[in-house]
């Protein structure tokens, strides 16, 4: 089983939709049970907390299913035990790296290079706009979907 997982600072907005839109992507190849997913935070500022709001507006307004679940930081033990660690911006990336181990580094990849390009995705935390990070995400979990070898 390939196993993924998608991080962002306080796993309440983008690593959290982008754990929602893949487990969607997923089911629709009827590829779930050969890829698992999640998603955790790098930072502390929101563990406990369900997914943001405006987060879960722009996954009904897609007709992507999700669930309750609460923000939980990511560590060493996950790098090891995940195949793709998925940071969404450039402060993600230097995290993943701090806490990883040496034999993980090669699992960390930031998710709009799937596409094709070397950029971060939108954060809505700033803008409140989530219909650009739901493209962004959208955008870069196909691509990912589709370089996957399964």
């Amino acid at each position: 089983m390939i196993k993924i997982l998608f991080v962002c600072h306080g796993n309440i907005c983008r690593s959290p939709m982008a754990e929602f839109v893949m487990k969607d992507l997923v089911r629709k190849a009827g590829l779930e049970d050969k890829i698992f997913v999640d998603s955790k935070a790098c930072r502390r500022d929101e563990l406990g907390n369900d997914t943001y709001y405006g987060t879960k507006e722009i996954l009904r307004k897609k007709n992507i299913p999700f669930t309750k679940r609460r923000a939980t930081q990511v560590n060493a033990e996950d790098c090891r035990n995940f195949d793709f660690i998925i940071g969404m911006d450039f402060e993600n990336m230097r995290d993943l790296r701090k806490i990883a181990d040496e034999d993980s580094q090669g699992k960390i990849f930031m998710l709009m290079t799937f596409a094709g390009e070397n950029r971060e995705v939108a954060d809505p935390w700033y803008t409140d706009d989530f219909e650009t990070t739901y493209k962004d995400v959208s955008e870069g979990c196909m691509a990912l979907l589709n370089f996957l070898p399964v």
